[in-house]
């Protein structure tokens, strides 16, 4: 399975992908609004890696590696998951984004995020997609309203304890 944008390789996120992500999710400025805001280590990297791989071979979807065709670096994910830290929501499919740093700026993530609403509006059948961003983070909610996702509220993760926005796109 792999879906090409002008610029990007979506294709799913595998175990073996654990040491190419690890030292983006070990950049405390691209996990400053994620989860609890806290860089990973290379450990929590490939048991995410192995998490999202099962849950590929379990339903068929997930978190999508981005690859930027041109080189094949390894860039960031466009994530497809179940919000599952957020039960008022529920039930519901999130799409989100993270890109590394050094290639912040060059739109990268609403790209990714185009296509990975495609596969959820086709492939899955999806009628609904929603985005939880923390309040602060402005550059996620200018990728959101570019997609044309609107906010439906503003509430609280319990887990963490932070600010949130749910933004929604219906097909």
């Amino acid at each position: 399975m792999e879906i090409e944008t002008e610029r990007l390789l979506l294709r799913p996120l595998a175990t073996a992908d654990a040491a190419a992500l690890a030292p983006i999710n070990a950049d405390p400025e691209v996990m400053r609004y994620i989860g609890y805001g806290e860089p990973r280590t290379p450990e929590q990297t490939e048991a995410l890696c192995a998490k999202v791989a099962a849950h590929w071979d379990e339903h068929g979807w997930g978190a999508f590696a981005l690859s930027e065709r041109a080189t094949g670096d390894l860039v960031g994910l466009g994530v497809l998951a179940t919000p599952a830290f957020l039960p008022e929501i529920l039930p519901a499919v999130e799409v989100g984004w993270r890109v590394a740093r050094d290639r912040w700026g060059r739109g990268y993530a609403p790209e990714a995020a185009r296509a990975v609403i495609g596969f959820a509006f086709g492939d899955l059948g999806l009628d609904r997609i929603v985005s939880c961003i923390h309040t602060e983070n402005a550059a996620s909610v200018r990728v959101a309203e570019k997609l044309g996702m609107t906010l439906e509220r503003e509430t609280t993760v319990p887990v963490y304890e932070v600010p949130c926005s749910v933004y929604e796109l219906k097909a």
